[in-house]
């Protein structure tokens, strides 16, 4: 009877307990924009995958139902409108209009949302991520000893809004003991102490700790065996753990300057310290679990992703799939991979996708693709920017 009462306790109060720590933010996220305030509107980009990006969302969106509604600030769109929405601009860039055209366009047709970016200055930090390639076997030998897990057969993941509508997003992740929920192994106990052994199957094995820390930073990867298949490693769950991010670690304790901070820099550290590599990568508890993809990179809203179009954002607070504008920096990289300097560039992009690290309204994570370039600008980058969201006017629907 007292397991009975433990598990009813933990249904009752636990979604309180989580959303205490979290509280939603006092001020909207998108808060719509005069037509004398919108951006100029300029792409730096071809709109071929653009166009990709576009029809990847329609095609998730009429997988939902018609009347299914997303928020943009204040406003809510139904499904069906976002369609058409998404239609509507693709049919338009299909002529591949001028940036005045575009802009006299986007003017009279749509509704333009800013985010409201780190407390309400509008600015968003834009970090990058990529998909990585990897080599690795399908069975354990030699140095291949790090698996790729999927997800475990006892891993629990409880959807809050089924209880209530004020828990709409929020999630449990545990397991269950004699009816009690507990929470998740966490990395350290899952790498060290062996927790998944006849949890979880394993897809693929690395040589690398470091390599498989990386991969579940970026959600999705190739892994090459040496029969010549490929894998395609998607995110499928997580432990339910908190996010902490390694690099914020190592500046703090002095290890890495905060300037000269990037992935490249971490593993650099992490390769000339082996001493302190579990200590380092156990400061986060977060760990992610794999599916195979027929292809990928695959995005959170289960539709391939497209290198230089698709960003992650914080999915509690932002429509996705949507169309948005960024404006931010990318780096110029010389012909021995350094980077020459940074130039700032806007274009258009979709929301896709999300991520543990992307959280509030002042954090969006673009992706880059895969590729030298690819690496080092999703390594590296770490600039502040504008970020909108477009939505066709409700008046300008003709369906």
């Amino acid at each position: 009877m007292r397991q009975i009462i433990d598990l009813f306790l933990i249904f009752l109060l636990l979604p309180a307990l989580i959303l205490s720590g979290c509280a939603a933010p006092t001020r909207e996220a998108l808060v719509p924009v005069r037509p004398s305030q919108q951006p100029r509107f300029a792409d730096d980009m071809h709109f071929d995958g653009l166009e990709h990006s576009i029809r990847q969302s329609i095609a998730y969106l009429t997988d939902v139902p018609p009347d299914k509604e997303f928020v943009f600030g204040k406003d809510r769109y139904a499904a069906a409108h976002l369609i058409t929405s998404l239609e509507t601009f693709l049919t338009f860039i299909t002529s591949r209009p001028t940036a005045k055209e575009i802009q006299r366009f986007l003017r009279e047709n749509y509704r333009v949302y800013r985010c409201s970016g780190k407390d309400g200055t509008r600015q968003v930090l834009f970090t990058g991520y990529y998909e990585p390639f990897l080599r690795g076997k399908a069975e354990k030998n030699g140095p291949y000893t790090v698996p790729i897990f999927g997800r475990p057969d006892d891993l629990i993941r409880i959807d809050l809004s089924q209880f209530s509508d004020r828990f709409a997003g929020e999630t449990i992740t545990g397991r269950m003991t004699d009816l009690t929920l507990l929470p998740y192994y966490d990395r350290q106990q899952i790498e060290k102490d062996g927790q998944l052994e006849g949890r979880a199957p394993v897809l693929a094995w690395l040589k690398d700790p470091v390599d498989l820390f990386f991969l579940q930073i970026q959600g999705s990867g190739r892994i090459f065996l040496d029969d010549g298949a490929v894998l395609n490693v998607h995110y499928d769950s997580t432990n339910g753990h908190p996010y902490r991010s390694i690099g914020k670690l190592l500046i703090e304790e002095g290890k890495i300057p905060r300037e000269e901070m990037s992935m490249q820099k971490i593993r650099e550290y992490l390769h000339h310290h082996p001493e302190e590599r579990e200590t380092i990568l156990f400061h986060n508890p977060s760990y992610v679990f794999f599916k195979l993809e027929p292809e990928g990179p695959i995005g959170y809203l289960e539709v391939k992703l497209t290198p230089g179009r698709s960003i992650a954002v914080d999915h509690r607070l932002f429509p996705l799939p949507a169309l948005a504008y960024i404006e931010t920096e990318k780096p110029l990289v010389g012909g021995s991979g350094e980077i020459t300097r940074w130039e700032k560039f806007s274009r258009f992009a979709v929301s896709q996708d999300t991520g543990g690290a992307i959280r509030g309204p002042a954090r969006s994570d673009l992706f880059w693709g895969n590729g030298t370039y690819a690496e080092i600008a999703a390594g590296h980058m770490q600039h502040w920017g504008q970020l909108y969201f477009l939505v066709l006017k409700p008046e300008a629907d003709s369906h």
